[in-house]
C-alpha cells in the first residue's frame, strides 16, 4: 500500500503524459484545451500536491484500476497500454492543429490590422455585397394580409367576409390596371379632363369626360376583379405549394370555390355593363376579351408553356387601350363610331403605344419576381422562364427593358405629349436598363433581382404620371392666363383680293373685316 502510493506520487510529478490513467487524462483534456498541453501538465502537477490526502487517494486508486481493467488487455515493451498511447498521440496531434490555426488567424488579424484603407473599404464592400445576394424574400401581398385578418375575425362577422371577398379581387394588381387605363384616358389630345384652359372646356364637354371617367374606373375596377377571383378557383391546389399564394382565401377555405364563382360573374356582369352604357361597346369588348385571356388562356398555360408570360403580357397592355378608345369614343361621330376607326386609324396609334409600355415593362417586374422565388415555382410545376432557362429569363428582361426608349420617343413624336416626357422618361428608363443589365450581368445574384423588381415599380409610375403632367397643350391655357393673351396686329385681319380693287372695293373689304375684328367701325377706311 505504501508502495502503490509513492508510486501515485510519481504519477502526479511525471512531465510524461503517457503515465496517466486514460479516465484522468480525458477528464482534464475536457477541462483544458488541447492546445494548451504545458498549462495541463502545471495543472496536473497542482493536483499532485493534495494527493496526500487520504480521500483523494481513495479515490485515485478506484479510478486507476478500474480505468485500467476497461483497457483491451495488451502491454506494450515499455509497459504502456496501446490504448495510452493512441490517446497521447491524438492529444499531441490536436495541439498542434490547434497552434497552427492560432498562428493562421494572428497571421490573418495582422493582415487586417496592416491593411490599407482603400483596400479595407473595398473588402467591406465586397462582404456587403455578399451578405445581399441572398434571394429577396417576398414581403405578403395584399391578398395573404387580407386572408390574415379575415381568419383572426369572428365566422359571423361581415367584416371577416368583406375581407375575404376582397382577397380574391388581388387589389394591388386591379388598382395599378385602374390607374393605367385612366392615366391613357387623361393622355388623349382631345380629352377635356386635364385641359387647364377654360375656353377649351366647355361645361357640357366636362361634365361628360368626368362621368365617362367614372365608369371607366368602376367598370375595369370590377372586369379585373372577376379575372383575378377567376384565376385563384382554378388553381388553389397549385398555390397551395407556393409561400407566395398559400394564404390566399380559397386555399385557407376562407371563401368556397362555388361562391368564388358568384362572385367572378356578378363583377365580371357588372363591370361589363357599366364599361358599355357609360363608353362603348369597343372598351366592353376588350375588357371582355381580357378576362377571357387572363382566365381562361394565361392561367392554364401557366403550366404547359414558358408562353404563358407574354399572353400574360398582352394582359397587361390591354387596359391602356381601353383608356384609350374611351376618350376616343366621346368625340366620335356616327360615321366614325366603329371599333375600326377607333382601334386601326392615325388617331389610335397613341394608345397602341400606350399599350406597348404595359407590355414591355412586364417582362423586367415579372422576371425579377420570379427570380427570387424560381424553386416554388419548379415545385408546383409552373413553367416559368425564371427556372426552365434562367439565362433567357435575364436576357428576356434585359431586351423590353431597352424596348422602353423607343415606345416612349413615339409617344412624343406622335404628339402625345411634350419635350418634357423625353427628359423624364430617358431618366426612368436608363435606371431600368440599368438594373436590367446588372441582372443579366449577375444572373439575378448579389441582390440584382430585387434591384430590378423596386426598379421596375418606381418606373412604370414615372412614365404614367410624367406623360399626364407633359401632356401636350395642357399648359397652354395656364400659359395665356398667367402672360396674357398676345395682341394679334390690324394688319392681320385685312385681306385683298388679288385680281386687281379699286378703291371703292378695298373700302367694302377693310370694313368687313373690322367688322369682324371688332377693332373699329364699319365705314371707317
Amino acid at each position: 500500500m505504501i508502495l502503490l502510493r509513492s508510486s501515485f506520487r510519481r504519477l502526479g510529478s511525471t512531465r510524461d503524459p503517457s503515465l496517466v490513467c486514460s479516465r484522468c487524462l480525458i477528464r482534464n483534456n475536457r477541462s483544458h484545451p488541447p492546445s494548451a498541453l504545458r498549462s495541463f501538465l502545471s495543472s496536473a502537477r497542482s493536483q499532485s500536491s493534495v494527493a496526500d490526502d487520504q480521500s483523494s487517494s481513495a479515490v485515485l486508486q478506484k479510478t486507476y484500476f478500474s480505468a485500467n481493467r476497461g483497457i483491451e488487455g495488451t502491454v506494450s515493451k515499455d509497459g504502456i497500454s496501446p490504448s495510452l498511447s493512441t490517446t497521447s498521440s491524438a492529444q499531441a496531434n490536436a495541439a498542434n492543429t490547434s497552434r497552427s490555426e492560432g498562428e493562421a488567424g494572428s497571421a490573418s488579424m495582422q493582415s487586417i490590422e496592416s491593411e490599407l484603407p482603400h483596400r479595407r473599404r473595398k473588402r467591406l464592400k465586397e462582404e456587403a455585397a455578399g451578405n445581399n445576394g441572398a434571394d429577396h424574400v417576398i414581403p405578403p401581398d395584399a391578398s395573404a394580409q387580407l386572408s390574415h385578418l379575415s381568419a383572426t375575425l369572428p365566422k359571423t362577422s361581415i367584416r371577416r367576409k368583406i375581407a375575404a371577398y376582397l382577397a380574391l379581387t388581388k387589389p394591388r394588381l386591379s388598382v395599378l390596371i385602374v390607374l393605367s387605363t385612366t392615366s391613357a384616358y387623361g393622355m388623349y389630345p382631345i380629352s377635356s379632363l386635364l385641359a387647364l384652359d377654360p375656353s377649351m372646356t366647355p361645361l357640357p364637354t366636362l361634365s361628360t369626360s368626368t362621368l365617362t371617367l367614372l365608369y371607366l374606373t368602376a367598370g375595369t375596377f370590377l372586369s379585373s376583379c372577376s379575372a383575378n377571383t377567376l384565376n385563384m378557383m382554378f388553381e388553389p391546389k397549385y398555390d397551395a405549394l407556393m409561400s407566395r399564394t398559400r394564404n390566399r382565401p380559397i386555399v385557407r377555405g376562407l371563401v368556397s370555390r362555388r361562391a368564388a364563382l358568384l362572385f367572378a360573374v356578378a363583377t365580371a356582369a357588372s363591370g361589363l355593363a357599366l364599361l358599355y352604357f357609360g363608353t362603348n361597346p369597343t372598351v366592353t369588348g376588350l375588357s371582355a376579351a381580357n378576362i377571357f385571356l387572363y382566365a381562361f388562356v394565361y392561367t392554364p398555360l401557366k403550366r404547359i408553356h414558358v408562353i404563358n408570360t407574354w399572353v400574360g403580357a398582352i394582359v397587361g397592355g390591354i387596359p391602356p387601350l381601353m383608356g384609350w378608345v374611351a376618350a376616343a369614343g366621346q368625340t366620335a361621330t356616327t360615321g366614325h363610331d366603329t371599333w375600326r376607326d377607333m382601334l386601326f386609324s392615325k388617331d389610335s396609334i397613341g394608345g397602341w403605344l400606350l399599350g406597348g409600355i404595359l407590355f414591355a415593362w412586364q417582362f423586367p417586374h415579372f422576371n425579377a419576381l420570379s427570380h427570387t422565388i424560381r424553386e416554388e415555382y419548379k415545385r408546383a410545376g409552373y413553367k416559368m422562364l425564371c427556372w426552365v432557362n434562367p439565362a433567357r429569363n435575364a436576357r428576356v428582361a434585359l431586351r423590353y427593358s431597352i424596348l422602353m426608349f423607343p415606345i416612349s420617343i413615339g409617344l412624343w413624336y406622335v404628339g402625345v405629349v411634350g419635350h418634357g416626357f423625353l427628359v423624364s422618361s430617358s431618366i426612368a428608363n436608363g435606371w431600368l436598363v440599368k438594373e436590367a443589365y446588372h441582372f443579366w450581368q449577375h444572373q439575378g445574384a448579389n441582390g440584382t433581382a430585387r434591384g430590378l423588381f423596386w426598379a421596375s415599380i418606381w418606373q412604370l409610375p414615372i412614365l404614367l404620371v410624367g406623360g399626364l403632367v407633359t401632356k401636350k397643350g395642357l399648359w397652354d391655357g395656364v400659359w395665356r392666363n398667367a402672360f396674357g393673351q398676345p395682341e394679334e396686329d390690324e394688319d392681320d385681319y385685312l385681306y385683298y383680293d388679288d385680281e386687281g380693287e379699286d378703291e371703292e372695293t378695298g373700302n367694302q373689304i377693310v370694313s368687313q373685316s373690322a367688322s369682324v375684328a371688332g377693332s373699329r367701325p364699319a365705314n371707317a377706311a
